[in-house]
């Protein structure tokens, strides 16, 4: 099988773009991960699908598979380049969108200065709803937020959990660069309170509007950004009283920024989306 597909990233959050609106796409969870291999295949974080809709009234569905070949709810820096791809590709002439995903209906616009804002929804604190197994566990109270206690590796790590259409679990470090991220990540992503496993967030505040993240992603590793966990960190911070909208989020990969009016609001999620290359590839069977 070969198939058309466009690398892209934000902010060093890598992508395969594939257009299966006007080509036939079918693939098994080895065909994922094949095109996601960085030695084999073409080498991404994340692979995005576009479609159509079925509702007359949503422009697109997107559809998302991480590196491991599991499709997942949501990714906000996808989000992104995923309005470049279509905007680039002339299959809109639209700069709001409206484009369902697994986790619902989101609604990126392209800014006049080439940026892109999603509006992620709001985000979701109730732990079946997460999902998060908060059974037998005492949360502590801060500010509006509940910080839980989590046991790993020997130790006890203080944090927030949210859905931003897919789980985070975010915790403060006093330093990202000095946090054991490739060990407790996985050891946070995979354990038993996350049926579903989880995104681990490092946060380091470093002023009332500006943070530093790492993030292990669910099913990818660390990632150089990742959009969702951006606004996941974002909203933990202001729930705890120790930060304010907007937040300025520095990942490995680029400058994120993320508004939030608390409640029942919707996280902005404001970054840029850049094509890196075009392609075809053949796919084993």
């Amino acid at each position: 099988m070969k198939i058309k597909f466009t690398k892209m990233h934000g902010a060093g959050n890598d992508f395969i773009v594939i257009d299966a609106v006007n080509q036939h796409i079918d693939l098994s969870t080895a065909q994922w991960k094949y095109l996601a291999d960085r030695r084999f295949g073409i080498g991404a974080d994340q692979i995005l699908v576009v479609e159509q809709s079925d509702d007359a009234d949503i422009d697109f569905r997107y559809r998302i598979f991480n590196a491991d070949g599991g499709e997942v709810e949501q990714c906000g820096n996808g989000a992104r380049a995923f309005v470049r791809f279509v905007t680039d590709k002339k299959m809109t002439h639209k700069t709001a969108l409206k484009v369902s995903t697994m986790s619902g209906v989101i609604a990126p616009r392209l800014e006049a200065d080439g940026s892109i804002t999603v509006d992620m929804g709001a985000p979701v604190f109730a732990s079946s709803l997460i999902p998060f197994d908060p059974q037998g566990l005492h949360a502590t109270t801060v500010a509006n937020d509940q910080v839980w206690p989590l046991h790993i590796r020997g130790h006890t790590i203080a944090m927030s959990v949210v859905s931003m259409g897919n789980p985070h679990a975010v915790q403060i470090v006093d330093s990202v660069e000095s946090a054991d991220v490739l060990l407790d990540g996985p050891a946070i992503e995979n354990h038993v309170r996350f049926p579903k496993r989880v995104n681990a967030g490092f946060m380091q505040i470093i002023d009332r509007h500006a943070i530093v993240l790492r993030v292990y992603e669910r099913g990818a590793g660390e990632t150089l950004a990742c959009g969702t966990g951006a606004c996941a960190a974002a909203v933990a911070g202001i729930r705890r009283g120790l930060l304010d909208s907007p937040v300025q989020v520095t990942t490995r990969g680029g400058q994120l920024s993320i508004a939030w009016q608390g409640d029942a609001s919707p996280v902005m999620l404001t970054g840029p989306a850049v094509t890196v290359f075009e392609g075809e590839i053949v796919l084993p069977d």
